[in-house]
């Protein structure tokens, strides 16, 4: 029957340790998890701190509870499945057992201060080893492993090599800085199973990966594959573990390890391109119907989109999104522009709710999806071509007028988010479409402020007016005057149903009386005679 056999070893003493271990039947060690090496070394930490003078124990106590530990005969642990007791193996069972504690002399504590701690264990027959390994890991820890050549030397290429010569004197391997000591146990106990699948099922990933690292330094394939198998089935649990899994699966990627079924989950062999999958998700969200599905998915959409703009890498996959979004307000538009003329035929309005419904719920689609859109483009600085465009439909400025409010109001909050946009500097349009913009947009929706101010909820009324203020102060002063003295008549009449420009109006005042920053005439007259020249 197999047995393993944890010891602690110090020169001049030994004091035998309990080390949480299993043993199966077919010879298997499972390593001890991390808690049992914390214990084993917490366990000897306060040897190794001296007491203070004041706390000094008695001679006669510690002679007394000397004595009273070594006349104590240990009792046996609970019995559990795969693990008995020294008196039970004695009694004839065939049950792999693990070694109880057995109580050593206790040593003033000043003469084991510096000594190293080490952990003895032995896999396979009790006596068959042939082999020791020391792994000498952080802090003075160490563990000797008593193992087989035969069994290292068929399963690890490392140990093939340091073994291919035989060692002078007792066979003795050491190997130094070892970064965990107790993965590297656990991979060389792997090596004692015949089903490592079964071994690896119910670790985690964090686990797998850490002795996926210690078999490839050890040359252990079939670990490794066993590894690699397990990570293609198992769910990853977040970004970083993510990362952790393809960084170390990459790494094995040029030794002629079959990597591909695990990076088939975050690459494809497909010949699909960026813009013909980017453009079949716009699709689906801009026609579905379903009002909560769109509003979560455009908003997950335009976040994984923003995501993409902030990495570097994704420059060529910028321009293939720009072309595709913009190919999309194209067929909105046109889509949005055939709905108002059907609206805003005569007989349209004489028509029962039945036929007016759909066409009134479409139209508000549509400048939805525009909306969004232009969201899209204002997060990627690549909103200029469409406020060109906008500013361009003449058409649909002119049949918006012939719409009920209800229906065009949708409209308008396309023109009011172009001038915030513009406002903020996150669309920066020539000044021919900022004037052209203004000409075109601002009446129709200074026609529809009323309702958009009680009837939208995500209608900012300050943002909106600063928004148009500042677009009509990036202007030349004179078009500025124009564009401000006939929002004034419409102010004077309509009141808080109007944009309130003030703001903007006190600034023009300022620029045109109080303040001019250069005389008017002389620099007419220098701009015409560079212009001559």
């Amino acid at each position: 029957m197999d047995e393993i056999r944890s010891r602690r070893l110090e020169q001049g003493q030994t004091k035998i340790r309990n080390v949480p271990i299993a043993v199966t039947p077919e010879g298997f060690w499972c390593c001890p998890s991390p808690v049992g090496f914390q214990k084993t070394l917490k366990s000897q930490n306060p040897l190794n701190k001296p007491k203070p003078p004041h706390a000094s124990t008695p001679k006669t106590s510690f002679q007394k509870k000397q004595t009273q530990l070594t006349d104590k005969k240990p009792t046996p642990p609970p019995s559990r499945p795969g693990i008995v007791s020294d008196e039970q193996r004695n009694l004839g069972s065939d049950t792999p057992v693990l070694n109880a504690p057995v109580v050593g002399e206790r040593t003033p504590p000043s003469k084991i201060v510096n000594l190293p701690r080490k952990v003895s264990i032995e896999f396979g027959e009790p006596g068959t080893s042939d082999l020791n390994v020391v792994l000498l890991g952080k802090q003075g820890f160490a563990v000797r492993l008593s193992v087989h050549k035969s069994v290292l030397v068929e399963n690890s290429s490392f140990f093939a090599e340091k073994l291919w010569e035989p060692l002078p004197g007792s066979p003795h391997l050491e190997i130094d800085d070892c970064e965990d000591v107790e993965i590297y146990v656990e991979t060389v106990g792997l090596m004692y199973c015949k089903e490592l699948k079964q071994r690896l099922t119910k670790k985690n990933v964090s686990r797998v990966l850490s002795i996926l690292k210690v078999a490839e330094h050890l040359g252990f394939n079939s670990c490794i594959q066993s590894c690699l198998d397990y990570l293609e089935a198992a769910p990853w649990v977040g970004d970083e573990e993510e990362d952790e899994v393809v960084s170390s699966v990459l790494r094995l990627q040029g030794e002629g390890i079959g990597v591909t079924p695990v990076l088939k989950r975050v690459s494809s062999n497909t010949s699909n391109p960026p813009k013909e999958t980017i453009s079949h998700i716009l699709e689906l969200v801009l026609k579905s119907n379903e009002e909560r599905g769109r509003r979560e998915m455009k908003s997950v959409v335009l976040k994984l989109l923003r995501e993409n703009n902030r990495r570097p890498s994704s420059s060529g996959l910028v321009d293939i999104c720009h072309e595709t979004i913009y190919s999309s307000c194209k067929s909105c538009l046109n889509s949005l522009l055939y709905l108002f003329r059907e609206a805003a035929e005569p007989e349209f309005t004489d028509m029962p709710m039945a036929v007016k419904e759909p066409v009134v719920k479409k139209l508000a689609l549509e400048a939805d999806n525009i909306s969004w859109l232009v969201e899209i483009l204002a997060e990627r600085q690549a909103a200029d071509e469409f406020a060109a465009i906008w500013a361009n439909q003449q058409e649909l400025a002119l049949l918006h007028a012939k719409l009920p409010i209800v229906s065009r109001h949708h409209v308008s909050c396309i023109t009011a988010q172009l001038f915030v946009g513009i406002g903020r500097g996150e669309i920066l349009p020539p000044k021919d479409t900022r004037h052209f913009l203004l000409r075109t947009w601002l009446q129709p929706l200074t026609d529809d402020y009323s309702w958009l101010q009680h009837g939208c909820r995500s209608f900012d009324r300050k943002v909106v007016e600063e928004g148009i203020g500042r677009t009509i102060l990036t202007l030349p002063l004179e078009d500025q005057q124009s564009i401000l003295f006939a929002w004034l008549g419409s102010f004077l009449k309509a009141g808080d149903n109007c944009p309130n420009l003030q703001r903007a109006f006190e600034v023009w005042w300022r620029r045109t009386f109080i303040r001019p920053y250069v005389d008017q005439r002389s620099f007419i007259q220098s701009d015409s005679s560079t212009t001559l020249k």
